[in-house]
């Protein structure tokens, strides 16, 4: 955690500013703080592994007396709830060096079905509209403007915002410890991340960020007004708030969540101005003009059936326009790969890749895939294994980027 985030940080519960307790758990880096303890006036959060967790929970207090002890090791273990064969599993992840990648460390540290999802974020089509949109807004912002993936997971989105904006200090906050460590080894490493829970005030200062997001994890939370009050209070009046893929009540989703109508999204996010786009046809302007509208926002009853929509908010009315999408290019420390949904297979000179969805539900939920993955295709060269370059596949580098048949990843991805 560097410090001048602590500066922005404040209290769930009673919003004092937080201070560093000068103690035996404290451990200092160049940058910031590794390990150690916060403190304001009603409560003591620990830090782990470089990771403020602004929750009070059994979890948290068990944290701060293993790390009051000493122990950051088990303090680590704990916040990922490891114990046993997995604790083993684990230090082996870790014993592995640069050999260990996200995709190992989601299987071992995910209990649930989120691990199938996360593999493949990079190349579903809501990932696409939402970076497109973060593409489009990000780049406006003034150089070093600070800005906050709230719910965001491992820290996909994240990367972009990190990427997008100029000069940008992208912060990730979930519930999920896991995720949040994950992000800071593999996917979003040049970011910080807040273990906060969403459903509680978020620990920030009114106004911290310039953009604030939530993608496609807003109906999952139980106060969704209280989080609609505190991203609008964490982006300030001058802030944009972005809503990529919100479930809509008013059309069929899978796992929708706890859905609200398009009108009531509209409402709780009406003090900074809301406006409401269709999904749907945002995917269709990003694939067939590689551009994103925002010139024309939609009434909440033109949404009926819609099965998602996208929100954004923002007092400034520039910001509703036509952008053009520039073409995908790598980040400058990325990794080239076939999308992981490729079977790859050599033949010859050539290179086979055929299409396989992980399972039936996966192939059910993000069909739209189909429009721009290729079932089968074959290409010149060798694509069996590690990193790719455009002398490696040769005049179809391009198309195959703008197609997410290949992936920019972050190194050690999968």
């Amino acid at each position: 955690m560097r410090l001048d985030l602590l500066e922005r940080l404040r209290c769930p519960h009673c919003g004092s500013p937080l201070d560093v307790v000068e103690h035996d758990a404290l451990v200092r880096t160049a940058s910031g703080i590794e390990a150690g303890v916060l403190g304001c006036e009603c409560c003591a959060f620990p830090v782990v592994a470089g990771i403020p967790v602004l929750i009070a929970d059994d979890r948290a207090r068990d944290a701060i007396r293993l790390l009051e002890a000493g122990q950051s090791d088990a303090a680590l273990m704990r916040m990922l709830d490891l114990d046993g064969d997995r604790t083993d599993a684990f230090r082996g992840f870790l014993a592995a060096g640069p050999g260990a990648t996200y995709r190992d460390g989601l299987a071992l540290l995910s209990q649930d079905a989120e691990s199938l999802y996360f593999v493949y974020r990079f190349s579903d089509p809501t990932f696409l509209v939402a970076e497109a949109l973060l593409r489009s807004l990000g780049a406006g912002l003034p150089h070093g403007t600070w800005t906050l993936d709230v719910c965001g997971g491992s820290g996909h989105l994240t990367r972009v915002l990190a990427d997008a904006v100029p000069g940008t200090r992208a912060v990730v906050a979930d519930l999920y410890f896991w995720k949040l460590w994950l992000a800071r080894r593999f996917t979003a490493p040049s970011a910080d991340a807040v273990c906060c829970d969403a459903s509680s005030p978020l620990p920030f200062e009114r106004g911290a960020f310039g953009m604030v997001v939530c993608s496609d994890a807003f109906p999952y939370v139980w106060n969704r007004r209280l989080l609609a009050e505190e991203m609008m209070r964490a982006a300030g009046a001058n802030g944009l708030v972005v809503m990529p893929h919100l479930h809509s009540a008013l059309g069929e989703n899978y796992t929708a969540g706890m859905t609200l109508t398009p009108a009531t999204y509209r409402d709780l996010f009406a003090p900074q101005g809301a406006r409401l786009f269709r999904d749907s046809a945002m995917l269709d302007q990003l694939l067939d003009q590689q551009a994103v509208d925002l010139s024309r926002d939609v009434v909440p009853e033109a949404l009926e059936g819609e099965a998602a929509l996208d929100l954004v908010a923002s007092r400034d009315a520039s910001v509703f326009r036509r952008y053009a999408l520039a073409p995908v290019r790598p980040a400058g420390n990325a990794t080239v790969v076939v999308n992981p949904l490729y079977r790859v297979e050599r033949r010859g000179e050539t290179s086979e890749l055929t299409l396989q969805f992980p399972t039936e539900e996966y192939a059910d939920e993000f069909r739209a895939v189909l429009r721009y993955l290729p079932e089968r295709l074959t290409v010149q060269g060798d694509l069996t294994g590690g990193a790719l370059d455009p002398a490696r596949v040769g005049p179809a580098w391009d198309e195959l980027l703008a197609r997410r048949v290949l992936l920019d990843v972050p190194p050690g991805y999968c």
